[in-house]
């Protein structure tokens, strides 16, 4: 595996894909040799197809993780072996979409109140002050704070996309805050991991996972919360508030506004302001076996 790997990698490097993506993809395909414990570039489409079934009825991977498996295969395949690849004989899962379970603003702030440490309070408030993807969050740096315009740089996002979004005042306070008594000065990231013979890093992605799930369990939510909830109670709640789809698509990096609508979906605003069809039917509302 280590030429085959290494073949991959600089595939993959010179066509600049990101860093998650790179990981993802090496993992997969060793994941795929470990499997049938043979050299990748001995295997076909047998095992592949044989591989996808697996990925369902045991791994118990949903559509969208199995076609994001296919994809890291397919790439190996064709990228770096040069090898032919039938859509027909490896067809890509039908996609599920499922819609997130959002939170109420009262629920927000009681999963801010609930934070576990006050660095923790300002990662969460940074997530829905913004609608950061966690990646996004973990690679800020403090100089994408413009105090001056009261707007955030999020770079490298995904895509290899930039945008700007909002700045809180309330957000900008707690981070001159968290600068005061937790920056080390000769760290460019805002929130910077623990020191190591490396040099500085940014905080892990997990960070931000162990911030929500401790919160909302101090703050008694039964709901699921995560880095990404965050987000899509960002777009919820500025849909609510009246903030038109366009503006909401390019806070968020969406390429595609058909990635936005599904926010009208969950909000409130929208979902209220259609009355159901049960409501207009000439009805005798007394309760049956009244007569």
């Amino acid at each position: 595996m280590t030429h085959l790997r290494k073949m991959m990698l600089e595939e993959l490097q010179r066509r600049n894909y990101s860093q998650n993506t790179i990981r993802c993809y090496i993992r997969t395909v060793e994941d795929f040799a470990r499997r049938f414990n043979c050299s990748p570039d001995r295997l076909g489409i047998r095992h592949i197809r044989e591989y996808q079934a697996e990925l369902f009825q045991k791994g118990k991977l949903s559509a969208n993780s199995v076609g994001q498996r296919l994809a890291a295969l397919r790439f190996f395949y064709i990228k770096t072996l040069k090898r032919a690849w039938s859509i027909t004989d490896t067809p890509y899962p039908k996609r599920t979409r499922h819609l997130p379970t959002i939170l109420s603003k009262e629920e927000v702030a009681q999963l801010i109140h609930a934070a576990c440490t006050p660095r923790h309070r300002i990662l969460l408030m940074t997530l829905y002050a913004t609608g950061a993807r966690n990646a996004e969050l973990t690679h800020l740096k403090v100089s994408d704070i413009d105090s001056r315009r009261m707007v955030v740089h999020i770079q490298g996002g995904k895509g290899r996309k930039d945008r700007d979004v909002m700045l809180s005042q309330r957000l900008l306070v707690a981070l001159r805050a968290l600068w005061r008594h937790f920056h080390r000065k000769s760290s460019p990231w805002l929130f910077s991991g623990n020191r190591s013979h490396r040099g500085d890093r940014p905080i892990d992605t997990k960070t931000a996972w162990h911030a929500c799930e401790q919160a909302a369990k101090r703050a008694g939510i039964q709901k699921r919360v995560y880095p990404h909830l965050l987000r899509h109670c960002f777009a919820t709640h500025l849909l609510e508030a009246g903030a038109d789809l366009r503006t909401i698509q390019v806070l968020l990096g969406h390429q595609d506004l058909k990635e936005t609508i599904i926010y009208l979906h969950l909000s409130n605003r929208h979902l209220n302001a259609t009355a159901s069809p049960l409501d207009s039917l000439a009805l005798n509302d007394e309760p049956p076996g009244e007569k």
